[in-house]
């Protein structure tokens, strides 16, 4: 099958580009590199360095004539939506756009798209949150995750492309870079061990659902096979607050080091986790790699990336 993978040399889109070339499709990858690395894309994979919110996007999907898309690529910092809302919308509204035009216009079949299910339903009474649940989002970030959605329904309803959003909660592993929620496994990991000394914002009580990216992966596999369009969390159904994620790595570091508390980030959501009982129920899927474990696989990656 003829797949494209935007973002595809970042963290969780290089994963997803592997997993693919690794059962026999032929993979196109769109990535400005501006967070991706270029040694993260497969040998086998085509690598355009082009970004999405750009006109050079057409000549790619010409080239490339996919028959499905995953849609990766956004500007992931929640922190940095908040500080510059219209460079947040252009990037990841405008760029999905774009990206969708495109789709329709080549007759694409699908679209399966990265959401996040740790920003879109905000901070809600009854956790974890169910697909169904209300979506009231408290960032730019997670405003134009969900406008996504809403687009992604449009171009269903009136161009026939079968489209699946994967409301993500907080993925962590290999290849992870600082940004968005779940960056703070490798801010951690980074500074313990380059023998820095990470700081907890506010109180550390704040909660997220930290899912590893290989299970994301095997749910984006799944998407392959679904043929309606629809939407489904992809977690672990477990909170985890900052201060037992910063414990969890500091253990797989073996480090001593106590984290001293900063100040707390102006509106950060307190609580985030989401029911996946309806990926399980459709497709069988469900979280396999536990989180002290993900962890120490994530850790040794780190380890291998610092130069002594």
């Amino acid at each position: 099958m003829r797949i494209l993978v935007t973002g595809g040399a970042g963290f969780i889109g290089s994963h997803i580009v592997d997993a693919l070339v690794e059962r026999g499709h032929s993979v196109g990858v769109v990535d400005n590199l501006y967070s991706g690395r270029r040694e993260n894309v497969h040998s086998k994979a085509r690598l355009y360095v082009v970004d999405v919110t750009s006109k050079d996007l057409d000549g790619v999907m010409d080239r490339e004539r996919p028959e499905v898309v995953f849609h990766e690529a956004a500007q992931v910092d929640v922190k940095k939506s908040v500080a510059d809302p219209a460079f947040d919308a252009k990037v990841n509204i405008l760029g999905g756009i774009n990206l969708y035009e495109n789709c329709a216009r080549l007759s694409v079949r699908k679209i399966v798209f990265a959401s996040s299910g740790g920003t879109v339903y905000g901070e809600l009474d009854e956790l974890p949150a169910r697909e169904q649940a209300p979506t009231r989002p408290i960032s730019p970030y997670g405003i134009a995750k969900l406008a996504n959605e809403h687009y992604l329904h449009y171009y269903a309803r009136t161009r026939g492309i079968t489209t699946i959003c994967l409301r993500y909660a907080n993925v962590y592993g290999p290849r992870q870079n600082p940004h968005g929620e779940a960056g703070v496994v490798a801010i951690f990991a980074g500074k313990l061990l380059r023998g820095e000394t990470p700081v907890i914002n506010g109180t550390g009580e704040q909660t997220r659902d930290y899912v590893y990216v290989d299970d994301v992966v095997a749910m984006n596999l799944h998407a392959l096979d679904c043929e309606k369009s629809d939407a489904f969390n992809v977690g672990t159904g477990r909170e985890t607050d900052v201060n037992q994620i910063y414990e969890l790595v500091r253990k797989a570091v073996g480090s001593d080091v106590v984290a001293p508390h900063g100040p707390a980030i102006a509106g950060e959501q307190m609580r985030s986790v989401v029911d996946w009982s309806k990926a399980h129920r459709l497709f069988g899927w469900s979280p396999k790699v536990q989180l002290d474990e993900g962890l120490r696989r994530t850790v040794a990656w780190f380890r291998g990336q610092i130069t002594p």
